[in-house]
């Protein structure tokens, strides 16, 4: 069974690691979009994910930005709030599998035994023939 799949109302405290997708908040998936209204703490890169996408955030969770932090800031900040029986969603943009630190965020859990799971986003590539316009 896939953390996400336990209860509509509550996740399973874990590491949500999610791709915010292209910057587009209609083009976040619906995975995302659940994860984002469930979470107790999320970590998003406000440098490049858009503030739109935060619209799904629940009122009363614990929301931190990461622009000004580097990976050995964030990682203890996800082990310690998945620790403490919360639910963490690491908001990444596009898709966390490319162009991010997944594989060393994905390590650090392991060797923490901090249980994760990764959310693919939508790439920019798969929003740019859409977005493309023939004059």
């Amino acid at each position: 069974m896939k953390m996400t799949e336990l209860t509509p109302n509550s996740l399973t405290p874990a590491v949500y690691l999610v791709g915010a997708g292209p910057g587009d908040p209609d083009l976040l998936t619906i995975k995302a979009q659940k994860l984002l209204m469930q979470a107790d703490v999320i970590l998003f890169a406000d440098s490049l994910v858009p503030q739109q996408i935060l619209q799904w955030v629940r009122p009363d969770a614990e929301v931190i930005r990461t622009a000004n932090k580097v990976l050995e800031d964030i990682l203890p900040i996800m082990i310690e709030r998945v620790r403490s029986g919360r639910s963490v969603v690491r908001l990444q943009s596009g898709d966390p599998s490319l162009y991010s630190a997944i594989h060393e965020q994905m390590q650090a859990l392991a060797a923490a035994e901090i249980p994760f799971e990764v959310i693919p986003g939508i790439s920019a590539f798969q929003a740019a023939a859409p977005a493309s316009r023939w004059n």
